[in-house]
């Protein structure tokens, strides 16, 4: 009896075991919040796939897009998924190379806007006087020039149009109406109270604009960005369409052009027209979706009233 006592005194002081749980991985604040967004992760995961086939696009589609490899106007096979072109060409191939450069076109022309946005239209607007009559002339000349018109005059100009002149020519002739929302939220920013006691505390010019300014202006800066994007997507491919981009590059919008030039439409090949289409569709869905998001990020009325429905 006296060993039974004994043993259950000090099992009773041995200290009681605690499992270890493993780390869990932990994710910032507005990640956790656009993931929990259902719309944004669905728009998250669309763009994934696309940025995936945009790198892995040698080995998804290996070879020649514009290399004959079938009969003219092969419907969708086995062999050939999305068919062939009238010159024999994969379409698939075509679709999934020219990613990539619709892709690159699209953000790498949408970050230059928004770039150029942000810095005359907070300049603009920040620092004012005399400065911001001078940038906002500049800004209703190009406010006032006819958007495409003036497009598609710039790269018919051109002897070589291709991606790289799209891309310079929309950089040069969007970033107006972007700059002219950011100037105006902008204006009603340096007002605000936090602003003049960055300024009562010394804070340099550009600390106040970088860290009181743009960080009160995500949501718009992210919809314009995301604005952007779409806009030029869309525009590369009706540049193209319309045969004033290289016919011989390869985006959604040589494809939709060779589609129309060789009347895909009238012979029935909707197999050569509809793949470029629903890519740039799902594009402009996939990113107005992150939007959804990115507001919820930025709008605390949002998220209060996100957790008062749960």
């Amino acid at each position: 009896m006296g060993q039974e006592k004994q043993i259950r005194m000090t099992t009773a002081l041995e200290p009681a075991k605690t499992t270890r749980s493993e780390p869990r991985l932990a994710l910032p604040g507005w990640m956790r919040t656009i993931l929990g967004n259902r719309k944004a992760t669905i728009g998250l995961l669309i763009l994934l796939m696309f940025l995936l086939v945009a790198i892995f696009a040698p080995v998804i589609a290996p070879g020649e897009p514009n290399k004959m490899v079938g009969r003219p106007h092969e419907r969708p096979s086995a062999e050939h998924i999305f068919g062939t072109s009238r010159q024999g060409q994969d379409i698939f191939t075509q679709i999934v190379q020219g990613t990539r450069s619709s892709l690159i076109v699209g953000f790498g022309t949408g970050t230059i806007i928004i770039f150029l946005c942000i810095i005359i239209g907070v300049t603009s607007g920040f620092v004012g006087g005399v400065v911001d009559e001078v940038l906002s002339l500049i800004t209703n000349v190009f406010l006032i020039l006819p958007g495409l018109p003036l497009i598609i005059v710039v790269a018919g100009w051109v002897e070589q149009p291709g991606p790289a002149t799209v891309m310079l020519v929309l950089s040069l002739t969007s970033w107006a109406f972007g700059a002219r929302v950011l100037r105006s939220q902008t204006l009603v920013l340096r007002n605000s109270d936090f602003v003049a006691a960055a300024r009562t505390s010394g804070e340099p010019t550009w600390r106040i604009v970088l860290f009181e300014i743009l960080p009160n202006m995500t949501s718009l800066v992210a919809s314009s960005w995301i604005g952007a994007v779409i806009f030029v997507i869309l525009t590369e491919a009706t540049l193209s369409f319309v045969g004033l981009g290289n016919p011989n590059a390869v985006t959604w919008g040589t494809t939709l052009y060779w589609a129309q030039n060789n009347q895909a439409l009238l012979t029935g090949a909707w197999w050569t027209f509809v793949p470029p289409g629903v890519c740039i569709a799902l594009i402009g869905f996939a990113l107005t979706m992150i939007n959804y998001g990115i507001d919820e990020i930025t709008n605390p009325r949002l998220t209060v009233e996100k957790s008062e429905k749960e």
